[in-house]
């Protein structure tokens, strides 16, 4: 509650009293007053002027922020098509290369048939080559045996033959010799039928 004033004649004795002490009180809190408003405005001021730069530096962050988004927003576009691109060059040699191995299993199948068909008609040729060898062997084997048998029969022919003719020629020479014998003794006697010596012929 506001203090109870006093009498009007005591105020004004205390009041013309206490004047210039109340001035001085009244000018030191007025100096007081104006350095603290000095102080104030000089904070104020700094303040505004730090506001002033966090204001420039904001807005140049949220520029950099802005600058920064944009480069993302685009490298995360170009690695969007980067990846896309990688994916679809991807799925392409993938698709290639199932295609190229489809060929070679396809290759490989038909060539393992072929090289199956190759070893049957192989191991066929072999054994009639076998078989054929076999048979020519028996078959010379067996011209050869007749060969020697005709050799020997030949042989025995041979030496049969010659036996015989040397035998024959034996008696065609006796009978030769015979009638030689006889056919001079004829001569020898016409000889001497006719007086003719024939010791002198």
């Amino acid at each position: 509650m506001p203090p109870k004033k006093k009498g009007k004649g005591n105020s004004k004795k205390e009041k013309s009293k206490s004047t210039p002490e109340k001035d001085d009180g009244l000018s030191e809190k007025y100096r007081r007053s104006v350095l603290d408003v000095a102080v104030l405005k000089e904070h104020l001021a700094l303040r505004s002027s730090v506001a002033r730069q966090a204001t420039v530096v904001r807005d140049d962050l949220k520029c950099q922020i802005r600058d920064l988004e944009q480069e993302l927003s685009q490298e995360r576009s170009d690695m969007k098509d980067i990846t896309a691109d990688l994916n679809r060059q991807y799925r392409s040699m993938e698709t290639d290369l199932q295609t190229k191995m489809n060929r070679l299993e396809v290759s490989v199948d038909l060539l393992e048939t072929q090289l199956a068909e190759c070893q049957v008609k192989l191991k066929s040729e072999r054994e009639r080559r076998e078989k054929t060898e076999a048979e020519k062997d028996a078959i010379i084997s067996d011209l050869q045996s007749k060969l020697d048998r005709m050799e020997s029969e030949c042989e025995k022919t041979l030496h049969g033959c010659l036996d015989s003719l040397l035998s024959h020629l034996a008696e065609t020479r006796l009978q030769w010799e015979e009638q030689s014998t006889v056919l001079h003794q004829e001569v020898k006697d016409m000889l001497g039928d006719f007086g003719i010596n024939p010791l002198h012929i």
